[in-house]
């Protein structure tokens, strides 16, 4: 079988990956895939033993595994302490990233006096507007944002439509994706009984801006909004998925992951290290303690300690959760035990009372 133009002998991604091969180093291998979808001259990986059936089935040349995996007849082994790590590292290898020739496109607009990097990239449509400092390397997608006297650092990704408003700090090898929103206003507003034309909602003016530190990643359509006065920060390292909101003067710290469809409320601290899965909300003017997770669907209206991991709404300890959510599958025959035991006791009073 003829090699892919980019393939790789499964002695060299062993190395690549630090692992120890169980198999033929000379053995080309030309992609990656699914367990399930692999064919041969394909790598895959088997982190997780729910995926065992297919592990023993897979037609892939060679998988990566963990250190205590078992042999398999006729498959390579490549075994590493974290197969899911392995497999990022081998698509990085397999589909190295690509970035587009440095310029400035006819139809992108540019302020006169803004300031783009020789070696940076600002495709059509982009905007970049007075003041604006774009850095070496960076990307700009049709349609990206940039305003008056903001900041985007080196080595950044904004994808289309991303937008950073006036002001902000964006730092470096960040990733914007599509139509994600720094700096938007925050949402503050003051009832004002006796407005001049009646009763309204006085909104405050949200004069801060938005920090984000380097290697940062957000998702399409996540919103980050700019503080009231000082600065939303959005710590080194932290990945905020896909339509997530993070409310006006929100701290969240270093390497932190925030999934899907979850909102932090204005004025919340989110520690170093923190996880919140999908469709959490944590309510304004907490803490949720380094290290900490928070379990899906959660509702956060209490600090949560250093390192707790809680689940519910409101959330609690995770184990109280389980116990709990045991328990509520049990409650209709609870009650209907407790109303026998009620019309019991009632006839036993009554006898006693004869």
């Amino acid at each position: 079988m003829p090699s892919a133009p980019n393939a790789h002998r499964l002695g060299d991604i062993a190395t690549h990956v630090r692992g120890e091969l169980l198999g033929d180093p000379g053995l080309l291998v030309h992609g990656l895939n699914g367990l399930e979808e692999a064919v041969p001259g394909e790598v895959s990986f088997y982190g997780n033993p729910r995926y065992r059936k297919q592990f023993e089935a897979t037609r892939a040349s060679a998988v990566l595994v963990g250190t205590d995996a078992p042999a398999r007849d006729g498959v390579a082994l490549v075994r590493v302490p974290n197969p899911h790590l392995a497999y990022a590292k081998l698509l990085t290898l397999f589909h190295p990233a690509t970035r587009p020739a440095a310029g400035i496109h006819p139809a992108a607009h540019v302020h006169p006096e803004a300031t783009v990097h020789p070696e940076a990239t600002v495709k059509a449509g982009a905007v970049v507007e007075k003041g604006a400092h774009v850095g070496a390397r960076t990307v700009l997608h049709p349609g990206a944002y940039v305003g008056e006297d903001a900041r985007v650092g080196d080595d950044c990704v904004l994808y289309p439509h991303a937008t950073v408003r006036e002001g902000c700090v964006v730092g470096s090898r960040v990733i914007l994706h599509a139509s994600s929103v720094v700096g938007a206003d925050g949402f503050g507003f003051a009832f004002d009984a006796e407005g001049e034309d009646g009763p309204r909602h006085f909104k405050i003016p949200q004069v801060g801006i938005v920090r984000i530190e380097d290697d940062v990643e957000v998702g399409a359509c996540t919103c980050i909004d700019r503080a009231t006065v000082g600065e939303t920060v959005v710590g080194q390292g932290t990945k905020l998925d896909n339509l997530v909101q993070i409310a006006h003067n929100v701290r969240v710290g270093p390497l932190s992951l925030i999934c899907a469809q979850a909102g932090v409320s204005g004025s919340a601290e989110v520690g170093t290290g923190v996880v919140l899965a999908g469709q959490v909300g944590v309510v304004g003017h907490i803490r949720v303690g380094d290290l900490a997770k928070v379990g899906a669907q959660s509702g956060v209206a209490h600090d949560v300690p250093d390192g707790q991991v809680v689940s519910g709404s409101p959330a609690i300890p995770h184990k109280e959760w389980l116990r709990a959510s045991a328990a509520s599958g049990q409650l209709a025959d609870l009650l209907k035990e407790v109303r026998a035991l009620r019309k019991r006791v009632e006839l036993l009073e009554k006898e006693k009372g004869g």
